[in-house]
């Protein structure tokens, strides 16, 4: 056990291994955060939806050779995040169709675009480290830490100052109508926020599983706890312990980081199943 503790001492004295830490622990963070508001409003999928989208502009960008592929992809997210919402309420479109409409034409885009104007030769190697997360930690620059860092502070910020309005949003629309809420804006400020999530989100753990850091925090925390704010306090606990759990065992097996974070994740969550299997309750 001395022998593994050393090693990662080792490891922490390289910069891109904090990088990576402290990536990883905001995007956890954040995406903790936002996933209890998501599961229990049916929006578990949206995640999964933009991420797709996230990997459509992503392919544009990489064609269109910008240094800095995030200054395409976080808005053309957001706008897709913003015309999701809009067409989940129209009676033509369901949510549901909206959805998958979305993030099927993005993803079958992206990959086209990608095979058409490949500047790389090994294409199906920079699809796979998109779609499943780098298969390094090398990959992280200290401009993506700062970008990630603000954002998620952004975030963070904006979650503790809507907290109440959010709160009531999630669990009753029709309510926060009737005492005056603007329910529209507080369902197009949590899209929002969920965009900018998924977009800091690709560089560690790809497109593909995303929606694994918003969804199994929560659900992992609604089988310990009965309360808004307690499952939002366990599942953004869980979520940094299960990423840093995460990167650090990728390091020591040389496992895809995002892959090791997502196992880990669904680890937890039949960990946290355990109490309600042994009492025959929820808990």
């Amino acid at each position: 056990m001395s022998g593994i503790f050393e090693t990662i001492r080792a490891y922490l004295a390289y910069p891109f291994v904090r990088y990576a830490l402290i990536v990883g622990v905001l995007i956890a963070l954040c995406s903790s955060l936002l996933g209890v508001t998501l599961v229990l409003k049916r929006f578990s999928f949206i995640g999964d939806g933009l991420s797709h989208v996230a990997f459509g502009a992503m392919a544009v960008a990489a064609v269109l050779n910008f240094t800095n592929r995030m200054y395409l992809i976080l808005p053309i997210t957001i706008v897709s995040a913003i015309f999701l919402l809009g067409m989940g309420h129209n009676a033509k479109v369901k949510g549901d169709a909206a959805l998958a409409m979305i993030s099927v034409g993005a993803l079958g885009f992206g990959y086209l675009i990608m095979n058409i104007f490949a500047s790389s030769s090994n294409l199906s190697g920079d699809v796979c480290s998109t779609l499943f997360g780098s298969t390094s930690i090398l990959t992280l620059k200290r401009i993506d830490v700062y970008l990630c860092i603000a954002l998620s502070v952004l975030v963070i910020v904006t979650f503790v100052l809507f907290y109440n309005r959010i709160f009531l949003v999630t669990f009753d629309e029709t309510f926060a109508r009737a005492t005056g809420t603007n329910v529209s804006f507080y369902n197009l400020l949590i899209a929002v926020i969920i965009a900018v999530i998924i977009v800091l989100a690709m560089n560690l753990v790809g497109s593909l599983l995303i929606s694994a850091l918003v969804i199994f925090p929560a659900l992992s925390a609604m089988r310990l706890f009965d309360s808004f704010k307690g499952v939002t306090v366990c599942a953004a606990v869980l979520s940094v312990v299960c990423s840093v759990l995460g990167i650090l065992i990728s390091i020591l097996a040389g496992t895809p980081v995002g892959s090791t974070i997502v196992a880990v994740d669904v680890v937890a969550f039949f960990l946290c199943c355990v109490p309600g299997l042994v009492t025959g309750g929820r808990k």
